[in-house]
């Protein structure tokens, strides 16, 4: 599997899971000790279990988002995607910053999302 590869089924799964909120998929994003930055400097949402909790206490309802997104760099230690996500009548620009292990559950993630004017 190509670092891309990796990166495109993540991301997939991560919408599959953000539109669910299915716990089994949240948690199988995740590696055992990741660690989840919902904002840069954020305290992470620290360990699958503890990342799972925190995302269903923020979660989304399914069809209440739309979200966009292509790969801006990508590698084995660290790669950047690129989205946008529509909420109705506001929109964000996201950048999310990947650390993806060996079997493809990430281990670092980190969100920065800006309102767009």
């Amino acid at each position: 599997m190509t670092d891309l590869e990796a990166v495109t089924g993540w991301v997939e799964g991560y919408l599959r899971a953000w539109g669910s909120n299915e716990p089994a998929e949240i948690g199988a994003l995740f590696a055992e000790n990741a660690a989840y930055y919902p904002a840069p400097y954020a305290q992470p949402w620290r360990g699958r279990d503890a990342i799972v909790a925190a995302w269903l206490e923020h979660r989304d309802a399914r069809g209440e988002w739309d979200f966009t997104w292509f790969p801006v760099t990508v590698s084995p230690e660290l790669s950047i995607v690129q989205g946008v996500t529509g909420y109705g009548a506001k929109t964000y620009s996201n950048l999310w910053l990947l650390r993806l292990d060996t079997v493809g559950q990430c281990r670092e993630f980190t969100e920065w999302w800006m309102e767009q004017s």
